[in-house]
């Protein structure tokens, strides 16, 4: 018998919190016969939402956590001060080797710092980014980082590109994945000084397929597999594409229903719009890793729906049966050992 994958799932984060990281938790269940969930939150509450469904009772544990960490609250403080919140019970559990991942939809900034302070790094990861899988023309393309590193250096931005690299190979079976940096500019003088800085470090790094600066508008169109950025950027790029995919749908359905002669043309293309709107709805491909931890946890949106999470945990069993952590831990000692 194949050994089950544990998952952590954060019943009370998010806005839609139990009844989405329940329901979904459930669907995946009747879904992948790999993974073994445990539910952390305030029992009363989840039992009440696993009430409404059936699902594989030996499957499903739960953890009670009193305290839920608020999106307005801060991440620090709060980390230190709410030890029996269900983000830190949760990543406890993994950091002591009783789950294998940790999935929530709760406050990013309680999740970045319990990922780095309880978790833990892997040994020579100097900051561990948030890397989500973005629809693109042709695919799917790594941007990293979008959220966890506003301050970074050229150093992480390599290693971003490593991680990144290591992802995209082990996850996605892409083969030497390409890297661009996020620029303002395709040519290598362009950028701000960490892009100038970082630039001829990822040229010279030849452990990954670097083949330069991306503009954003290009990203879009899977111009690199793995694109590079500092947190700053990379969220503004990440909530402008979200944005513009969003309005863009919604002035396409207002257009095509105007008139009735329209309505009638909507009708015929219909499910080739649903098609493009399944392409590009970024909760068929999971939450964002928070990539170079001990143990893998991974950022969903706030707002996240069951069938989000359930996604994620989909998104988690193919992360940890590739070992991808594994392998980033093997790399980064191989670059330590060479320099």
């Amino acid at each position: 018998m194949d050994e089950k994958i544990r998952i952590v799932v954060d019943a009370m984060g998010g806005d839609n919190a139990p009844e989405a990281p329940v329901h979904g938790a459930v669907d995946a269940l009747a879904e992948n016969d790999k993974i073994e969930l445990t539910l952390v939150g305030r029992t009363p509450d989840i039992e009440a939402e696993l009430a409404k469904y059936s699902y594989d009772k030996d499957r499903v544990h739960i953890v009670h956590a009193e305290d839920v960490i608020g999106f307005d609250e801060p991440p620090v403080e709060a980390i230190r001060k709410k030890k029996d919140s269900s983000i830190v019970v949760g990543m406890k559990l993994v950091k002591k080797g009783e789950a294998d991942a940790f999935v929530s939809a709760g406050s990013t900034g309680a999740i970045l710092v319990g990922g780095q302070l309880v978790v833990g790094r892997i040994r020579g990861v100097e900051r561990a980014p948030l890397a989500p899988l973005i629809p693109t023309t042709e695919g799917v393309s790594l941007l990293i980082d979008c959220g966890a590193n506003v301050d970074a250096k050229p150093s992480n931005l390599v290693q971003f590109a490593q991680m990144g690299s290591i992802y995209m190979e082990n996850a996605l079976k892409i083969e030497r994945p390409t890297v661009g940096i996020l620029n303002i500019g395709a040519e290598e003088e362009k950028g701000n000084a960490l892009v100038k800085e970082t630039y001829p470090l990822l040229k010279e790094c030849k452990d990954i397929n670097f083949i330069g600066s991306v503009e954003a508008r290009d990203f879009i169109y899977g111009a690199a597999d793995v694109v590079v950025t500092e947190a700053f950027a990379g969220n503004v790029m990440l909530k402008t594409i979200e944005g513009v995919a969003s309005g863009l749908f919604k002035l396409i359905k207002n257009s095509i229903t105007a008139t009735p002669v329209s309505t009638i043309g909507a009708a015929l293309v219909k499910p080739q719009l649903k098609n493009v709107a399944k392409i590009f709805d970024a909760t068929e491909y999971g939450g964002a890793p928070l990539l170079g931890l001990n143990g893998l946890v991974v950022k969903i949106h706030g707002n996240a729906s069951h069938k989000e999470v359930k996604n994620a945990l989909f998104q988690v069993e193919m992360f940890r049966s590739q070992d991808v952590n594994g392998k980033i831990r093997e790399q980064l000692s191989d670059v330590q050992k060479e320099a």
